[in-house]
């Protein structure tokens, strides 16, 4: 279960960093300053530097998809431009991997998450729409708009995309992935349709950098325009790292911190409940085709880079950044090494399953991942977050 808190307005932020002008006299004890110290580090170096880079590559694949569309209706081969966009997904949804430990504030308040990111697929109305002529016809003309607005969440975002740009072949009755991008021979409904769902995904990475920052660049601010969509004004950052002033949601920075590791243990439930767990677990074809990203064979990276999300969360994402890490090592030294411990030992487990896609089912190597992923979550839930009320 998520844990999301009200969105609230905040105030002025700078171009891509949340600015924090406030001084510190009215912190009233040095928990409140310490974890203070963690917050802007945190918002600006994990959380916006992240959603930043996810976008960025956002406009990349989007290039991309609109010069296979344009080499797709001009008859010209296009196989070079699909493994390039095929690089790009990756590189996008590498990003948005490592954010899934901050899915309590925008991504889940306006429900980007489950937008950009619902699996598996619905293979029926996918085909149906392909050939529906107006619907077709609608999304050559709207783009993005109508994919976001007139699609159910299963036929679009990331794997709706994946499909479109991977490879799969029928075996044993199902689609398996092959890891392989297509050549160029996406029909010209695939192409259109492969265009508008990038866009609405662009649109919507875009939003996530907006919505904690305030502000995105020029070229960002652009494909907003003229997809005509709206932001959101929450000023997220700017309510984390001045937790306590008017406009924030946060009384306490104790509250923001908890939140923090909050969304920690819901990705690492996440990551051993259902990304592992119900395809090891697996006695129906449903719960066996539950495999986050079949057709790139990147579902390991994904899981991998969920736990990267944490670490951030935790640690900071860049060198010499002040993080909660600090903060628990400066009670208990110990607590701190278990921590970090059990973030690189679940890491290391994940990478080493080999195949996950066909090999889940009973896996020992995917048992061995989810007790150490589930050792991960119990220790930021039953000592981090009692540390931190202290």
């Amino acid at each position: 279960m998520k844990r999301i808190l009200k969105l609230a307005l905040g105030a002025a932020c700078v171009m891509g960093m949340v600015a924090c002008n406030e001084t510190t006299t009215d912190v009233t004890s040095d928990k409140e300053a310490a974890l203070q110290r963690a917050m802007e580090p945190y918002v600006n170096n994990t959380v916006i530097a992240t959603y930043s880079h996810m976008a960025d590559e956002g406009l990349v694949l989007l290039d991309k998809c609109e010069q296979i569309l344009a080499k797709q209706e001009a008859g010209e081969d296009y196989s070079a431009l699909m493994t390039e966009a095929g690089t790009a997904w990756r590189a996008m949804r590498h990003y948005w991997e490592q954010s899934e430990a901050f899915l309590y504030g925008p991504a889940a308040g306006h429900t980007i998450d489950p937008h950009i990111d619902s699996w598996p697929l619905d293979f029926n109305a996918m085909n149906a729409l392909l050939h529906n002529e107006a619907q077709m016809k609608a999304i050559e003309e709207e783009g993005g708009a109508y994919v976001g607005d007139k699609l159910g969440y299963a036929l679009k975002g990331f794997h709706a995309a994946e499909y479109l740009l991977f490879e799969s072949v029928m075996k044993e009755g199902r689609a398996v992935g092959t890891g392989k991008t297509h050549a160029a021979n996406l029909t010209h409904a695939e192409a259109v349709y492969l265009l508008g769902i990038v866009e609405d995904l662009t649109q919507q990475a875009i939003l996530l950098e907006y919505a904690w920052a305030g502000e995105v660049s020029a070229a960002k601010q652009k494909v907003l325009d003229d997809g005509e969509i709206d932001v959101f004004e929450d000023r997220y950052g700017w309510q984390m790292i001045n937790a306590g002033k008017a406009g924030s949601t946060y009384v306490t920075y104790q509250e923001a911190a908890e939140e923090i590791i909050a969304g920690c243990v819901d990705i690492a439930d996440e990551v051993a409940d259902a990304k592992l767990g119900n395809p090891f677990l697996s006695s129906t074809p449903e719960e066996r085709d539950y495999i986050e990203s079949p057709y790139s064979c990147t579902s390991t990276i994904d899981f991998a880079d969920n736990i990267i999300s944490i670490k951030n969360a935790y640690e900071g994402a860049q060198a010499g950044d002040y993080s909660i890490s600090n903060y628990v090592y400066r009670l208990d030294e110990e607590l701190d090494k278990k921590v970090r411990t059990a973030i690189d030992e679940a890491i290391a487990a994940i990478e080493a399953i080999e195949d996950f896609e066909n090999t889940a089912k009973d896996n020992p190597k995917v048992k061995e991942a989810i007790e150490k992923v589930e050792a991960l979550s119990s220790v930021l839930d039953d000592e981090v977050i009692a540390l931190l009320a202290k």
